[in-house]
C-alpha cells in the first residue's frame, strides 16, 4: 500500500511537471500550474459535511445508491443521463435542484432541456426518503449523490459527497440557455466555468464524462456539412469518422455515442479519441486543438489514474457550486422535487 501511494504521488508530480513544461512553450506555464494546484487542493464547502445525514437520516446514501443501481441495471443509459442532469442543475443558479422543478417556464421546460432524462428516478428516490425521513433530504443532495453513484456504476471513481444543500425556489427557462451546448470555443467555455467557480483543469476533467453516453446528431450536424458557414465539413474531424457519422445521422434526432470506441466504459479512450480527431462534439475536439488544454488531454490519455482522481475532485467542486445552506439562504427541503413547497 505504501509503495502504491508513493507511485501515485510520483505520477501526480510528473503530470504537474510535464504540463508545466509543455505549457511554457505556449506562454501558459504559470497559469496551468496554478490551476492544477488549486483544483487538487480543493476542499468541500465548509457548510457542507459528508456526515450531514448520519443522525438525521442514516440510510439516505444507501437508499439513493440502491435506487440508482436498480434503475441503471434496467436502463444503462441512465448513468450518463444522471451525470448530465446534475451538470445542468449546477450550471444554472448552482446545485439547488432547480432543474427538477416541473412547471410552465421552468428550466426543465426549456428547449435546451428537451433531451434530459432521469427525473422519474429522482422522484422515486425522493418518495422513499420522504417515507423514511420526512422533510429531511433535499432534492439537490439526492441529485448530487445520484450523479456520484451513476458514475461508479458506469465504471468511474468513487468520491465522498458532502451534504447539506437546500433546494431553490426559482427556475427559469431562459436561464437554461446558459448551459454549453457543444458549439462553443474553449475561451467561451472557460469563461462560463470560471463564472461558476471552476477552472481549466475542471473543464478537461469533467468533459471526460463524455466517455459514456450519447448525443443527438443535432448537436454536431454542422461539423458534417457546413462548419462555421464554410459549406465544408470540420477539418479537425477524422475523415473516416466523418463518413461514419454521415451514415449514422439521417435525422437530427438520431443518437450517436460520444465515445466511438468504448461507449459503455468509463475510461480514458475519450481523450485518445481527441488525439486521433475522433471527438464527437466540436467542444470535445477543441480541447486537443487548443494549446491551453491540449497538455491536459495528453496527460489524462496516458495516465488513467490521474484522470479518475481529478474527475472525482472536479465533481466535488461542481457539486459545491452556488449551494444554498443554513437558514439564511432562502432555500427549503422540498417534499416533492417537482414543486416548491406550498405550490
Amino acid at each position: 500500500m505504501k509503495h502504491h501511494y508513493c507511485f501515485s504521488l510520483f505520477l501526480i508530480l510528473v503530470m504537474l511537471e510535464l504540463i508545466t513544461i509543455s505549457s511554457v512553450a505556449y506562454g501558459q506555464g504559470n497559469v496551468l500550474k496554478k490551476t492544477l494546484n488549486s483544483s487538487s487542493l480543493h476542499r468541500p464547502k465548509a457548510s457542507l459535511s459528508i456526515d450531514y445525514y448520519h443522525r438525521k437520516c442514516p440510510d439516505a446514501e444507501g437508499i439513493i445508491s440502491q435506487k440508482v443501481s436498480a434503475w441503471i441495471k434496467k436502463d444503462p443509459t441512465l448513468a450518463p443521463a444522471i451525470i448530465r442532469l446534475h451538470f445542468h442543475d449546477c450550471a444554472v443558479r448552482g446545485c439547488d435542484g432547480s432543474i427538477l422543478l416541473n412547471h410552465k417556464g421552468s428550466e426543465r421546460s426549456a428547449f435546451e432541456s428537451r433531451t434530459l432524462k432521469g427525473f422519474q428516478l429522482i422522484d422515486e428516490i425522493k418518495s422513499e426518503l420522504e417515507r423514511r425521513c420526512p422533510e429531511t433530504v433535499s432534492c439537490a443532495d439526492i441529485l448530487t449523490a445520484a450523479a456520484r453513484d451513476a458514475t461508479i456504476l458506469a465504471g468511474g471513481p468513487f468520491w465522498e459527497v458532502p451534504f447539506g444543500r437546500k433546494d431553490g425556489r426559482t427556475s427559469l427557462a431562459r436561464e437554461a440557455s446558459m448551459v454549453p451546448h457543444g458549439h462553443e470555443n474553449i475561451t467561451t467555455l472557460l469563461e462560463f466555468l470560471q463564472g461558476i467557480g471552476l477552472d481549466m483543469l475542471d473543464l478537461v476533467a469533467l468533459s471526460g464524462s463524455h466517455t459514456v453516453g450519447r448525443s443527438t446528431c443535432h448537436s454536431f450536424m454542422d461539423r458534417l456539412y457546413n462548419f462555421n458557414g464554410t459549406g465544408k465539413p470540420d477539418p479537425s474531424l477524422n475523415v473516416n469518422y466523418l463518413m461514419l457519422l454521415r451514415k449514422r445521422c439521417k435525422r437530427e434526432s438520431d443518437l450517436v455515442y460520444l465515445d466511438a470506441i468504448t461507449p459503455r466504459t468509463f475510461d480514458t479512450t475519450y481523450y485518445t479519441n481527441l488525439m486521433r480527431k475522433v471527438g464527437l462534439l466540436s467542444t470535445d475536439q477543441s480541447l486537443y486543438s487548443d494549446a491551453r488544454t491540449a497538455p491536459f488531454v495528453e496527460a489524462f490519455a496516458t495516465q488513467p489514474f490521474l484522470f479518475r482522481s481529478q474527475f472525482a475532485v472536479s465533481m466535488v467542486k461542481l457539486g459545491n457550486v452556488g449551494v444554498l445552506t443554513g437558514s439564511t439562504d432562502k432555500g427549503e427541503i422540498r417534499v416533492n422535487c417537482n414543486y416548491v413547497n406550498g405550490a
